[in-house]
């Protein structure tokens, strides 16, 4: 009888201003955090979460901005008679509620992973169906995030699919970041404004600089070349995606990690972790934890970053920021490395501004004396222009 007057309840809900957690300031700059599945895939259990949650505190990352320690798949086996999604008790012994608390404890806050098909990835239960039940039960345990994936999903209309379980989560009371995450098949960034927070704009990216996997997993520079012309969708409480880090997973080198956190941090994309914080090298911390990098993913504006030179191997991106700044990064894809002239007038610097070096925490000069810049091979040089 509960459960019929909630679908009810849930029927009479117009769509328009059916997305409340608008309204209740979520999302504003994009979302920082970590999530399991680069590092870890299926292999998760509570112990892992409560020891990323621990490390999330004494690196230092909590103070920067990272707060969401978020479960993705396989934590769900199968369902009550009722409908209601039960957890692995094996490898979450204590439940999900409890873990949940425990993450709240630290002064963090918890997400955890669905689908919107029948079935996860990992064919585990899919919320199909099941959108108002999953909802509430999220709240209860006290869920801050949810990841709600695209996988057999044959014959659902994704539009409606994922405005169902943002309306459920709106009708569960709890303010909840809704994370749509359906690889951009659909185009999300031009309906999903009022249906979630951020969107996934790109197949699953992988720990390397441009390759490809038979399932459809791609490099970090192919998935960047796909951001080109996404821009103007992106704002306070609604992001483009473009998948979660791979720093630190050990299959590129530091240069690279620094180029590919550098630009997530231009794009203002969400900055979802995805190593294991617990034995990560310095290297990676200090890529990770560069307070310079982050506050210009933080800018209050929510500016995307946008393409507006390229020439093939060298490519220069630019970021407007508040206070009248820019942050830029000049790339070299190549792997030799390359000198170039900067002419900053026909980069729209009409002004001598002085060049803060993010990556060397220092000013390293003015526009008004800098005309020539090397860039080693297969890296950035990352500036705010003050």
């Amino acid at each position: 009888m509960k459960n019929n007057l909630l679908i009810l309840l849930f029927l009479l809900l117009p769509f328009s201003g059916v997305f409340a957690q608008k309204t209740q300031n979520l999302a504003l700059t994009p979302p920082m955090g970590w999530n399991s599945w680069n590092k870890f895939g299926c292999d998760i259990n509570e112990k892992i979460i409560k020891e990323m949650a621990d490390a999330m505190v004494t690196t230092g990352m909590a103070k920067l901005g990272y707060e969401y320690i978020v479960i993705d798949d396989c934590w769900q086996v199968s369902r009550k008679p009722d409908g209601t999604i039960v957890a692995d008790s094996i490898r979450f012994s204590s439940g999900i509620k409890s873990l949940a608390d425990y993450v709240h404890s630290k002064g963090l806050k918890f997400g955890i992973y669905s689908d919107g098909g029948r079935s996860t990835c990992q064919g585990r239960p899919g919320s199909h169906g099941y959108e108002i039940i999953d909802a509430n039960t999220y709240a209860g345990w006290g869920v801050d995030y949810l990841k709600y994936d695209w996988c057999d999903s044959e014959g659902i209309d994704a539009v409606k699919a994922y405005t169902d379980m943002s309306k459920a989560l709106a009708g569960s009371g709890r303010p909840i970041v809704f994370s749509l995450c359906e690889q951009g098949n659909n185009r999300p960034w031009k309906w999903a404004q009022n249906v979630g927070h951020l969107w996934r704009t790109t197949l699953d990216i992988q720990d390397c600089w441009d390759c490809k996997v038979s399932w459809g997993g791609i490099g970090w520079t192919t998935i960047l070349d796909q951001q080109v012309g996404l821009e103007k969708f992106a704002g306070p409480g609604h992001w483009n995606d473009p998948d979660m880090l791979e720093v630190g997973n050990g299959q590129m080198k530091n240069n690279e990690y620094i180029a590919h956190f550098s630009f997530w941090c231009l794009l203002a994309a969400p900055l979802m972790a995805g190593n294991d914080l617990r034995t990560m090298d310095e290297p990676t911390k200090r890529i990770l934890t560069n307070k310079n990098a982050i506050k210009i993913n933080q800018d209050k504006l929510g500016i995307q970053g946008s393409k507006i030179f390229d020439e093939g191997d060298f490519e220069i991106w630019s970021k407007k920021l508040s206070d009248n700044e820019t942050a830029i990064i000049f790339f070299n894809r190549h792997w030799k490395e390359n000198t170039i002239k900067v002419d900053w007038r026909q980069l729209g610097i009409k002004h001598n501004c002085k060049l803060f070096d993010i990556w060397k925490d220092a000013e390293v000069g003015n526009t008004g004396t800098t005309s020539g810049l090397t860039i080693p091979g297969r890296s950035v040089l990352f500036y705010r222009l003050k």
